[in-house]
């Protein structure tokens, strides 16, 4: 307190100009109409530049719930825009996949961990059992191409195997004449922008440009977005050919992925199960 006393009075001078300055500001606007609306309509400008200021500031913070919010969205919308058709029922209508009748639907997970730069890429989303997640689910991008597969699922957590992972297949076609093929990231290929199509019949002519597609005989719905070939119809030793392509999905900036649910999965794949290995 002593010291605070010592401080007041040696600098008591610039604490009544202070004091005094105030008085003399408050009096003249108080008295003096044109001072009074200047001053109302600086304070007034003043505010609310720092309330527009922290507004933004507050959109900025919440713009994580947004966009968990609008993924999900997108999720839903994509399952009602997925192969929609009419059963023959003028009151049950149900979203189904075209080309081989599963019902699917998508659900929206974040990506909280991701990695591109090794041989056999994983990836972890924020979605488990709990939100209904199993192992071989399919997972692909939000604007269009695809991701991978799911591998291991904790309660709140799964990681998925990468397209950019030496194992994974996943059976796709050519847009423009469904003749069949597999899509592999490929042997020594480090590229996370480019992919190869395998196991392509020899009678069928690949062009740069083609598109490549799912074909829906695995865990994707069919039509999903792949990528454009560069290089096609490379020949191999085995009656089949290759191509290379350009993949639409972007790996690098990866934030949410949707999952994809068949409804049938289960069902389909008891039943493949009774068939015999050679028969």
């Amino acid at each position: 307190m002593r010291n605070l006393w010592i401080f007041i009075s040696r600098y008591n001078a610039f604490f009544l100009f202070i004091i005094f300055f105030t008085i003399g500001i408050y009096l003249t606007v108080k008295n003096n109409s044109y001072q009074r609306s200047v001053t109302l309509n600086s304070t007034n400008e003043i505010v609310g530049t720092a309330y527009e200021r922290l507004n933004v500031f507050k959109r900025y913070l919440n713009l994580g719930m947004v966009n968990d919010s609008l993924a999900a969205e997108n999720a839903k919308l994509k399952s009602q825009l997925l192969g929609l058709t009419t059963v023959d029922t003028a009151k049950d209508v149900r979203v189904v996949d075209t080309v081989t009748n599963q019902d699917y639907t998508y659900l929206a997970a974040k990506v909280v961990k991701n990695s591109i730069t090794l041989r056999n890429n994983i990836m972890t989303i924020n979605k488990g059992t709990v939100d209904g997640i199993q192992s071989g689910m399919a997972v692909i991008a939000p604007q269009k191409g695809v991701v991978g597969f799911i591998r291991d699922v904790s309660a709140h957590l799964a990681t998925i195997q990468s397209l950019l992972h030496k194992d994974t297949r996943i059976s796709v076609t050519l847009k423009k004449n469904n003749a069949l093929g597999s899509l592999v990231w490929g042997d020594g290929n480090f590229d996370i922008k480019k992919a190869f199509i395998k196991e392509v019949p020899n009678h069928i002519k690949m062009y740069v440009g083609d598109t490549v597609v799912t074909s829906g005989f695995a865990s994707f719905p069919a039509g999903i977005l792949v990528g454009k070939i560069t290089k096609p119809n490379v020949a191999t030793n085995d009656n089949f050919l290759s191509g290379e392509l350009n993949l639409f999905t972007d790996f690098s900036t990866l934030q949410y992925v949707y999952v994809v649910k068949n409804k049938k999965a289960e069902e389909q794949k008891a039943l493949e199960s009774l068939a015999k290995p050679n028969e």
